[in-house]
């Protein structure tokens, strides 16, 4: 396809780079002539300098061609009349980033006026990530399918586990079919774990369950399941006031702190029921006057990935049974963070990218068996996606042992008519099912996709 993307920020950059695993030809447009250089060495982009929410310069990026129009600059009217703009021009699809909290509403009442096809909102789509993280904090993440029917949770092993130093084929005992697991990370590396696998202590182990199954299965597995009921915020950003407005409509009591004296008093006017400090989330005599010791849950959210990192380690050594949270924006040195003594990380620049390739690969097989939900395991060595089948096909009614199925690929679970199934070598693939497959193999984008 033919993508053009109007902003060269970190979530335009991040996009691009996802996009051009998928082998898409990439225009970027941007006025900042550095941040046009730094893309251009390091992918395979067209740049082009100039205002992206010009005709003239779309015109020189090609619209005429273009098949999806990104607008993700730093202004949400900026991109919505970009899309309109490319919208006039011929171009069928297009996507803008809208995070002005005053907006979200509204944008769904003039989609179709302004001739959007989607509009994200990479801050209202972190904080609810991070809400349900405090729901489950015994999970380092968790991630729904299905329409909210099927749940991966992602648990690190202590000593208490019961599957510790068991083979993956001896855990059907302690599951009792409640859950499946599906892949394991250990040391920077990932691991579609056969029968024979065996399971150490420390290690990051994924499973599938029902929805409403995770509380009993995080009980099992000898983590925390019970939600926090008080959580304090460092940093008022965006995602910090999603946040907050999330966790007080269920009950939780928050505290944010936050050093901008003008940003406190719009937080304090907007949130109701929200304890607003003003003052530095880097005072370690502050955070424990506030009671950062007693919190049953602790993000960070402040400017910088070397605050959150220092704040997120300071709360783990005086609070270590909290849900210790960190907001991290660079995406490089995933090693590196992979071995810090963090609990759970979100990267919203990476979200929003894999939102967005997510769409994409719906477009590209749109009557087909296509891809629903998609995400990134351990930076990108592999994905998890969810396929909805919308047809008959080669891998449709035949028993799961008789396909050919690629290497290095798992069917984790199936959904039909609002049950799960847990996929055995009998079971077979039918129309109108939701089917969980995890693959090192990028790009899929068709059901099909997954047979040799």
């Amino acid at each position: 396809m033919n993508i053009i993307i109007v902003g060269c920020g970190r979530v335009g950059r991040s996009i691009a780079d996802q996009l051009n695993t998928e082998a898409h030809s990439i225009t970027v447009i941007d006025e900042n002539a550095e941040a046009l250089d730094k893309i251009a060495d390091t992918q395979n982009v067209m740049a082009i300098r100039g205002n992206g929410a010009t005709y003239s310069v779309l015109s020189e990026a090609e619209i005429d061609t273009c098949d999806l129009l990104i607008a993700v600059t730093a202004a949400d009217e900026l991109n919505l009349y970009t899309c309109l703009l490319a919208k006039n021009a011929g171009v069928l699809s297009t996507i803008a980033r809208v995070r002005n909290p005053e907006y979200i509403n509204d944008v769904e009442l003039v989609k179709d006026d302004l001739k959007l096809t989607l509009a994200i909102n990479p801050e209202f789509t972190c904080a609810s990530d991070i809400a349900r993280l405090l729901k489950y904090p015994g999970a380092v993440k968790i991630s729904s399918f299905s329409k909210g029917m099927i749940d991966f949770i992602k648990v690190r092993l202590t000593d208490k586990a019961p599957i510790v130093n068991k083979k993956v084929a001896d855990c059907t005992s302690v599951f009792k079919g409640m859950a499946r697991l599906c892949y394991v990370e250990r040391g920077g590396e990932f691991h579609i774990a056969n029968g024979d696998f065996v399971l150490r202590e420390g290690d990051l182990v994924s499973m599938v369950v029902p929805a409403g199954s995770a509380a009993k299965l995080l009980k099992t597995m000898g983590t925390a399941s019970n939600k926090g009921r008080s959580v304090m915020i460092l940093g008022g950003s965006k995602i910090g006031f999603y946040l907050a407005k999330i966790l007080r409509e269920t009950g939780i009591s928050v505290k944010i702190i936050e050093n901008n004296p003008l940003r406190c008093e719009e937080l304090a006017e907007d949130l109701d029921g929200v304890m607003v400090i003003n003052a530095d989330a880097m005072d370690e005599d502050l955070l424990l006057s506030e009671h950062l010791d007693r919190m049953d849950g602790v993000v960070c959210l402040m400017d910088t990935d070397e605050e959150n990192l220092l704040a997120s380690m300071y709360a783990r050594k005086v609070n270590p049974k909290a849900k210790i949270i960190t907001e991290l924006g660079n995406l490089k040195f995933s090693s590196v963070i992979d071995t810090l003594p963090l609990d759970s990380v979100i990267r919203p620049k990476q979200l929003t990218g894999e939102y967005i390739v997510r769409y994409v690969r719906g477009m590209q097989n749109a009557v087909g068996n296509n891809v629903e939900t998609m995400f990134k395991v351990n930076g990108d060595q592999a994905e998890v996606l969810e396929f909805i089948v919308r047809e008959k096909s080669a891998v449709t009614g035949v028993p799961l042992s008789k396909l050919n199925l690629k290497g290095d690929l798992q069917i984790a679970c199936i959904g039909r008519n609002g049950s799960v199934i847990t996929p055995g070598g009998n079971d077979t693939i039918e129309k109108g099912d939701r089917v969980i497959v995890i693959t090192k193999h990028k790009g899929l984008s068709d059901l099909r996709d997954i047979l040799r």
